[in-house]
């Protein structure tokens, strides 16, 4: 019973985030769809900004903190509503008190774990905590990583507080910020061209961040190389 208490705040996220996926709400997040409702969606940014930013915000914490796929989306939807700069601060904003969220959910439901596990594990963790800064961060900013599953690895690896906050403020907004300039430029591209076209993808304001989010995922083939360099 004790066990499962343990485990019942990362289980109320997990149900949170099934019914977050049942409800369909992250089709309002579509980018497409924002874009054939540009107006409707500018006319209610402009005339309750706080609530918009406020709902922003929401939305990716809500999104992590459950860890619900998709939330790429949403901040697609702030970069193309707010703009690369304001999108950028509120999606990372939620994303961080969402993943703090998640982090303490998962860190209570693992902190009884200790002398009765797999060899296998106890290696895992005492490698993780031999070097935690560099794998850390490296988790942190490969995109290859699901975001909500690194939360929850880093809580069960005992990663320190200050280091996850950390991490988690300065990789995630460095992949927001490539993923809001994407979104921001898609909508002003369009706005400009009027259609879809695959020339989207040679406009500047659309390709450097997408550039910057493929040399993220090449990450992990250059940190693999550095380590069989040593």
């Amino acid at each position: 019973m004790k066990r499962l208490r343990a485990f019942l705040p990362l289980l109320v996220l997990a149900a949170l985030g099934l019914g977050v996926l049942a409800s369909g709400v992250l089709e309002r997040f579509d980018p497409q769809r924002l874009m054939q409702e540009e107006a409707l969606w500018r006319d209610g940014v402009a005339a309750h900004p706080w609530l918009a930013a406020l709902a922003q915000v929401g939305a990716m914490t809500l999104a992590i903190a459950t860890g619900v796929p998709g939330a790429i989306v949403i901040v697609f939807a702030g970069g193309m509503l707010f703009g690369t700069l304001a999108g950028t601060a509120l999606s990372a904003t939620g994303t961080l008190i969402g993943a703090t969220i998640l982090f303490f959910a998962s860190r209570r439901a693992f902190e009884r774990g200790g002398s009765g596990e797999p060899a296998l594990a106890a290696k895992l963790r005492s490698g993780y905590l031999a070097h935690p800064t560099s794998y850390t961060l490296f988790l942190r900013l490969v995109p290859l990583f699901p975001f909500g599953a690194t939360t929850v690895a880093l809580a069960w690896l005992r990663c320190p507080l200050w280091l996850f906050l950390a991490a988690s403020a300065f990789g995630g907004s460095v992949m927001i910020a490539f993923e809001s300039a994407l979104g921001a430029g898609l909508m002003e591209t369009l706005a400009h061209e009027g259609k879809a076209s695959l020339s989207l993808l040679a406009h500047p304001r659309i390709l450097w961040p997408a550039l910057g989010m493929a040399a993220l995922a090449l990450l992990p083939i250059a940190f693999g190389w550095l380590r069989h360099r040593r």
